[in-house]
């Protein structure tokens, strides 16, 4: 881990019971920050424009109301803006009932998963998570990085990537062979943090059928590192 700087606004260290609130507050805000972002790209999409100018259209074609087509709409925006709020919202939801609902159990119950915090004048401001996978493909050893996120207000200052290069080193500690993590086609400030840091993107999916429609996918990165057990038996054949 890191070592607390003198030059530094932050510090990163493991989480504590009294971080809760603030780790919560910071997870949910996070999220929500996406809405508009997913709501001015559903707008954009052909089929959005269609459904905006057409039935507006057809309504007073058919109608000769100016005023149920300005209403329908009204109700069609609502429509799509609770559209771009739904993957957010209920990615926070499964994430408070599963393994936020306990982050001590779930990432320090065990040597090889933990959580961290960016604190900053007694504050959090920046979290990430790190748990194995439970099915590690071809027999990996792979860590998953989640729930990185940095408060707005503390942005630009390194610390989304201090808390990544926390996760690779705790990592290549444990032995494991590979970090592994999940994010979507629209968080285009983590997409390039991670093709930076020298993720590598290996696949490409709609986490649901319907997301197709509204073209929202996510995306697979993995970074891979030296194997501990492998380190460690090129330095005895070394030495022998």
């Amino acid at each position: 881990m890191p070592k607390k700087s003198s030059m530094a606004p932050y510090h990163i260290r493991k989480y504590q019971e009294n971080d809760r609130k603030w780790v919560i507050d910071l997870f949910s805000k996070g999220m929500d920050e996406h809405i508009p972002t997913t709501f001015r790209h559903i707008l954009k999409l052909p089929q959005t424009l269609v459904l905006l100018l057409g039935g507006p259209l057809a309504l007073i074609l058919v109608s000769g109301s100016w005023v149920l087509a300005f209403v329908a709409s009204l109700a069609l925006l609502a429509a799509l803006r609770f559209l771009a709020k739904y993957p957010w919202k209920q990615f926070v939801v499964t994430s408070l009932n599963t393994d936020m609902s306990d982050i001590t159990k779930s990432y320090l119950s065990e040597s090889g998963s933990c959580f961290w915090v960016a604190e900053s004048k007694g504050q959090v401001v920046g979290i990430v998570g790190a748990r194995p996978v439970k099915q590690p493909t071809l027999q990996k050893e792979q860590l998953e990085l989640l729930h990185l996120s940095v408060a707005p207000e503390h942005r630009g200052q390194g610390i989304a990537e201090a808390l990544v290069r926390t996760v690779l080193t705790f990592a290549q500690d444990q032995g494991y062979s590979e970090v592994v993590l999940t994010t979507s086609v629209l968080q285009h400030s983590a997409l390039a943090l991670y093709q930076r840091l020298g993720f590598q993107k290996i696949g490409q999916f709609f986490l649901l059928t319907r997301w197709r429609l509204i073209s929202f996918s996510v995306i697979q990165f993995t970074y891979c590192l030296p194997s501990a057990q492998v380190s460690l038996a090129l330095e005895q054949g070394g030495g022998q």
